[in-house]
């Protein structure tokens, strides 16, 4: 009875074990832990799908994590501010896009570097930053026929009145009317 006491409490400790390892490599190869690095940010009107930790990537890759999201009251536009990894330097005129992954993926920023010699210090903003753009409103659109513009659509004129913007058109020839003979010359 005492040797199965013994064997039990032993798969027990692998399992814990086994489940340890499991987590503590998750944890490092999704790299959930804290990034070393700097702070850039990013002012953009909409931030639709971007929470704190959502993936920073450049071509793909991960290189930083959202750390806060503030709306300035009297602009109404979202500083988002991201810690960057130390090793990785941005150009001071690269650019940021709230892009998907995916149709039906989770929302990122993708940065797009640019071509300058000088790079961006820690506390620096991008030039060039495009907000979440509506996807479900786009298809709505599309698939319903409306104009992707944002202009107001035109009034429509009351049933049996010619539009005022409108010249009325002319008038049908009165009475039958001859085909000619398609053999017959000019």
């Amino acid at each position: 009875m005492q040797q199965n006491n013994v064997t039990e409490t032993l798969i027990g400790a692998a399992v814990v074990v086994v489940a340890v390892a499991f987590l503590c490599f998750a944890y490092f190869r999704t790299g959930s832990g804290s990034l070393v690095g700097y702070e850039i940010n990013a002012k953009l009107a909409k931030v639709d799908g971007l929470a704190i930790g959502t993936d920073v990537r450049l071509a793909g890759i991960k290189i930083g994590t959202v750390t806060d999201l503030t709306l300035d009251p009297r602009t109404y536009l979202v500083t988002v501010h991201m810690n960057i990894r130390d090793n990785i330097k941005l150009p001071v005129d690269s650019s940021v896009l709230v892009t998907q992954a995916g149709f039906l993926g989770g929302q990122y920023l993708s940065i797009t570097p640019g071509g300058d010699d000088k790079m961006m210090v820690a506390g620096a903003f991008f030039d060039n930053a495009q907000g979440s753009i509506d996807m479900m409103n786009l298809v709505g659109r599309y698939v319903g026929g409306e104009s992707t513009t944002n202009q107001p659509p035109k009034p429509k004129a009351p049933q049996g009145q010619t539009p005022p913007a409108q010249a009325p058109q002319a008038a049908a020839p009165q009475g039958p009317v001859k085909a000619q003979d398609p053999g017959a010359g000019p």
